[in-house]
This record gives C-alpha cells, structure tokens and sequence, in this order.
C-alpha cells in the first residue's frame, strides 16, 4: 500500500511538472520553460534516442504537430549540417513559439550539460600528468566501454544511412579511406565524394553518358528484338515524376522510403505545418551565413597560429559546418581539430569524451569540453574558451536550419539535391567507423602509454568493448551505465592483473 501511495505521488507530481501540451501562459517563454525544461536534464542516449523522445513528447503527447509534420522537420534537420537533435528540438519550438522563444529553447537544451562539461574540463585540468595506477585501469576502462558505445551508435546509423548499394559502398569506402589517411582537409573531401557518388548513380549519369556515346547502336539492337522486349528496356530506365527511379530499380527504391533524408512529403503533398519565413527571406539567412564561412576560413587560412581563441574558433567552426549525423561523427574531427595541434592531451580527450557520453542532452557539448582545454596555455580565460568552443560547434547549424526551414519546401523537390545529401550522410556514417578504430588504437592509457595506446594490449578491454555494444544493443543499456560498468571492470582489472601480480612477486 505505502509502494503504491508513493507510485501515485509521483504521477501526480510528474503530470503537474510535465505539462499536456497546451499553453499554460500567454507569455512565449513561460510556456516554452513548461514543456521544455527537462529534456536538457533527462534526455539520455545519444540523437537516436533524442528523435524517440522528442516523437513521444511533441507528437503523441503535446501533440503540437502530426506524424507528417514531424517527418518534415526531420528531413530538414538531416539535410544540414550540425547536431541534428538539437536542431529537431529548435525548430519544433521554433514553429511554436516563433524564432527568439526557439533560441531560448535551444539554450535550454544545451546549457545544462554545456556548464557541466566546461565544469569538468576546469577539474580534469588540474590533474597532475602522472596519475595512480587505479586511475589509469578506470581511464582504460571508460575508454573501453566508450568504444563499445560509438560503435553501436555507427552500426545504428549506418542502418538508416545504407538504403541501397551505392550508399553500402559510400558508407565502406568512407570508414576504410578515413583509417588509411589523416588531414584537415580530408574528411571535408570524403563527404564531397560521397555526394558526387550518389547524385552520378542516381541521376543516372553513366547510362546518359553510355547512351550518348553507344546510343546509335543500342537503337539498332532494340529494334531487331521483340516488343515486349523494348517495353521492358524502356521501363528498367523509368523515372517517375518526382524523380525517382522505377521498376529494375524498385527493390532500392523500396529501401530508399526508410532514408531519413527522404522523409519529406512527395511532391503531389504539401507539409502539414508552415515552415519559418519566406524562401527569400530562407536563402538571405543561407547566403549571410555561407559569406561569413567563407572570411572565417580566409582568416583562418592567414592568420592560422597568431590568436589561439580564434584558431579553435575557426576549427570548430569547420567541424560544425562539414559534420552530417550527429555527434558520434564529430568526434574524429574534434580529435583532428584540437589534439593534433597540441592544445589538448589524448589523454585528456578521451577521458573527456568517455563522461560525456554519459551525460543527457546533445552530444556536441564536448566541444565545449575541449575549447575549455584547447586555451589553457594561451592568455584566453577558461571560461571563454568554453564560450567559444559553444558558438563555434552549434551556431553552423543553427543558422543554416533557420534559413533552411524558409526554403525546404521547394528544395525538397529537387532529386539532385536529395541524392547529395544521401551521398554526404552515408560518407559522414563512415566516417564514425573510422572513429571507433581510432579511439580503440588510443584507447589504453597508464604510466608509460599516456598518450593513449591499443586496447588490443589485453583482451580485457576488449571484452569491455564488447560488453558495451552488446548491452546497448540486446540489453537496452543505456550509456551512463554502460561508462559505469566499464570503469567497475577497468577497477577488476587492475586489481587482479597488476594487484595479484605484485602479490604473487612478494
């Protein structure tokens, strides 16, 4: 009786701080604080949890919009660049409340764990570089099940990236290119071929080239054939009046119904809800910002070394701007961006990301993080550091979202521009494989390996690994559980490996 009494407190309690979805005040901001308050706080497990949540919270709940509708934002948010569940939970605000409630919204979101990481990054700080024994199994352990966890959330991904054949190849060539080479410029490069594959296969641009140049004699073959036979040749090469391919090719096309890049309505529909602005008012927003990308790479082109604060600015800056899927993607750029000019230690990086993937809201708060660290040795204060590191990962797909939201609905129609954007998910999916490999070869760390050494050091860690991708996937363990277990088992490590083995020398 007393469990039940207390069960049905905190119903009561729930429902009264979770409103039903109607406003409760006429001031924007009040109300959006009613419903939004506690996704900042509670939202666990990564983007692809967020958009369950979201779902749950907006559509069947709140019910501020419909399956379609939701569907429509979701396109919009994939199509860009930056943190896609962050950019999902502003522009459902944003449709509700209007643009400046959005902001705020999206500070909701992202502040509670952004002062939370910028916390953590001023403690692990003043770490001293030699640390105990047990501190070094727990690091390797954390790092262990962190591994574990990016790879769940690649194989995931690639689930929803891979809708055919040419997307599988795009997702492969991506994560072994990404393991075989490493530079600025280069994942930048492997998106941009990932597009320019899927806009040639499906805009057909090989069998346009192949009849242009051997058109002539495919003619003559086709005559001398049946009927049936030339209607079946002429329907392989169908294409329907949206754009995409019929009949050979139904089976891919089936598949590419599930891409989330193509949730958007067909082109007979209109969206349910109105997007934001005019699409004139959408491409001034997409060129203010593309103009301002282009002086800051300038910038950071000539004066890279000059000004520390700016150079992290800049680098970030990048990675939110060329970064599709999310936050498991941005970590081998982060790691490119800010551990490869020596501003943070591998050390530090991974023991940063292995608690942050345990924290709720967006995962791209550990750039926040590391723009804490990345100042430390220059005159940047800490606190600024952070700030920076804040407005340089997020605002790139803040601002394209909003200009987007003006001009997606006829976007959207157009085929090439959605093969793009297929083409640049799938090669930004492998590139989280790519991650996965080289957070495990740095994985390890104790006194002499502190820069991060192979978890294939022990098996150990490699069954720590495998616990963590198991648990996510067949269990439902949920990250921050899974980081804990890998610190227990890094402990249980330490104390029967190195313990047992000074005992037994004694």
């Amino acid at each position: 009786m007393p469990l039940q009494t207390l069960r049905t407190l905190l119903s009561r309690g729930r429902k009264a701080l979770l409103p039903s979805g109607d406003r409760i005040s006429r001031i924007a901001i009040i109300d959006m604080l009613a419903h939004n308050w506690h996704l900042g706080l509670t939202a666990f497990g990564g983007p692809t949890v967020h958009f369950q949540i979201f779902r749950e919270l907006f559509v069947q709940k709140y019910k501020w919009l419909d399956d379609s509708a939701y569907d429509e934002l979701f396109a919009v948010c994939q199509a860009l660049s930056g943190p896609a569940s962050t950019k999902m939970l502003y522009s459902i605000n944003v449709m509700r409340y209007g643009l400046l409630t959005g902001l705020a919204a999206l500070m909701v979101w992202c502040l509670p764990m952004a002062i939370a990481a910028w916390g953590l990054a001023l403690g692990v700080g003043r770490i001293e570089d030699q640390l105990p024994g047990p501190a070094y199994a727990l690091l390797s352990g954390l790092n262990s099940a962190t591994v574990g966890l990016v790879a769940l959330a690649a194989m995931q991904l690639s689930q929803k990236a891979i809708t055919d054949t040419t997307t599988r190849i795009v997702v492969f060539v991506g994560a072994a290119a990404g393991m075989l080479y490493n530079a600025l410029w280069y994942f930048p490069v492997l998106m941009v071929a990932g597009a320019a594959t899927t806009l040639v296969w499906d805009l057909r641009v090989l069998q346009k080239i192949g009849r242009a140049v051997f058109g002539r004699k495919r003619t003559v073959e086709v005559e001398q054939g049946p009927d049936v036979e030339l209607r079946n040749v002429s329907g392989a090469h169908a294409v329907t009046a949206d754009g995409t391919t019929s009949s050979v090719h139904s089976r891919s096309a089936g598949k590419r119904v599930q891409e989330p890049i193509l949730t958007a309505t067909t082109d007979s529909e209109e969206p349910t809800t109105r997007l934001l602005g005019s699409w004139k008012l959408g491409l001034a927003i997409i060129a203010a910002f593309m103009t301002t990308f282009v002086v800051v790479m300038v910038c950071r082109g000539i004066y890279s070394g000059d000004n520390r604060a700016f150079d992290l600015f800049a680098n970030l800056y990048l990675a939110g701007t060329i970064i599709f899927g999310g936050g498991p993607v941005v970590i081998p750029l982060l790691r490119e961006y800010t551990v490869d000019p020596g501003w943070v230690s591998p050390r530090d990086f991974l023991l940063g990301l292995a608690i942050t993937q345990a924290f709720p809201g967006p995962n791209f708060n550990f750039a926040v993080y590391l723009g804490t660290l990345a100042v430390q040795q220059s005159n940047t204060p800490a606190t600024a550091g952070a700030v920076i590191a804040f407005l340089g990962i997020f605002t790139p797909g803040i601002w394209l979202t909003t200009g987007l939201m003006g001009v997606w609905s006829s976007v959207r129609k157009i085929q090439a521009v959605r093969s793009a954007l297929r083409g640049i998910h799938a090669a930004a999916v492998g590139l989280v494989f790519t991650a996965v490999y080289r957070l495990f070869e740095i994985g390890y760390l104790d006194s002499e390996v502190r820069n991060g050494g192979s978890l294939s050091r022990d098996p150990w860690w490699v069954v720590i690994v495998a616990t963590s991708f198991v648990g996510g996937m067949h269990f439902k363990l949920a990250p921050p559980l899974a980081i804990l277990l890998g610190a227990a088992m890094g402990l249980i490590w330490y104390a029967v490996v190195r313990v047992g083995s000074s005992a037994r020398h004694l």
